[in-house]
């Protein structure tokens, strides 16, 4: 059985996803309307079909939100205002949100049924596996799986409770992507000290250390737009658990710092003296 699957809105990762469904034969669409160049080039070597949104909704079975965290419930409203879905649609809420945002999102969207959905791992393409995490009612969580049924994505259900996807996704990337602030404010640290070198052979000690992974201290500079918001939700997380929050709070902080070199290709000097404030400082005077 071929569906035909909303996209919303297709980035780097929603774009592969697009490709790995077209690949199978399904129709997948998407609406350009305010998207970058980069975008419509990501979404014509995905194959995907271009329409204005109020199509899309209209034709889709499966609504796939794949966007920034920040504009999830934006998005959301946006299909919710339409009014539009066929009956039977269902919405997958795939963004790394609170799980208190995804009830939100689904108290909006009722009573169209919301799988609560998170993506672990990288695009797929080039031989990536992301595994896609679902929860929510049997027979939808079963229906969106099939989708992606011989693609390069691993459907893998997690029950009915929605929260389960979302909750599983901050509390592994409040570790990863913190961690990779940390390791950068670490290097950055010994780097100012002229200890740099001797703090690799300490982290070279330890096996599968961040902190001897300086190459990616610019990617995460270049990733920060998109990961602070993110660290917000597990923050809102970690509240709602009864756990310390200051920790995320923190490196969202300390993210914000590279807000403004959003998908740049920076060296490791230029992402620490971003980081320091120093090329604002020089950029003022």
């Amino acid at each position: 059985m071929k569906d035909t699957v909303g996209l919303l809105h297709p980035g780097s990762m929603g774009s592969a996803f697009g490709a790995q469904l077209c690949a199978r034969g399904h129709t997948v669409l998407w609406c350009p309307d305010g998207r970058s160049d980069a975008t419509r080039r990501r979404a014509e070597r995905a194959s995907l079909e271009a329409v204005a949104l109020p199509e899309l909704v209209s034709r889709s079975e499966v609504l796939l939100s794949l966007c920034p965290p920040a504009a999830a419930e934006e998005v959301a409203a946006q299909v919710a205002e339409l009014g539009m879905v066929g009956a039977g649609t269902i919405y997958v809420e795939a963004n790394a949100v609170a799980p208190s945002r995804v009830q939100c999102i689904a108290d909006r969207l009722a009573p169209m049924p919301v799988i609560d959905a998170a993506v672990v791992g990288s695009p797929p393409a080039g031989g990536r596996t992301p595994t896609l995490y679902l929860a929510g009612l049997g027979k939808q969580v079963e229906r969106v799986a099939e989708l992606f049924a011989g693609t390069d994505v691993r459907p893998h259900a997690l029950g009915d409770g929605i929260g389960k996807a979302s909750a599983l996704k901050l509390a592994y990337s409040s570790y990863q992507k913190v961690s990779r602030v940390l390791a950068a404010v670490a290097y950055g640290a010994a780097e100012a000290y002229g200890v740099a070198d001797e703090l690799m052979v300490i982290a070279a000690k330890r096996t599968r250390s961040y902190l001897v992974e300086t190459d990616y201290i610019p990617k995460t500079a270049a990733r920060a737009w998109r990961w602070g918001p993110e660290i917000e939700d597990a923050a809102v997380l970690l509240a709602d658990a009864g756990l310390p929050d200051s920790l995320m709070h923190a490196a969202a902080a300390t993210l914000a710092r590279w807000e403004g070199y959003r998908d740049e290709r920076l060296d490791i000097a230029e992402a620490l003296e971003a980081l320091r404030g120093e090329r604002d400082l020089d950029n003022q005077g």
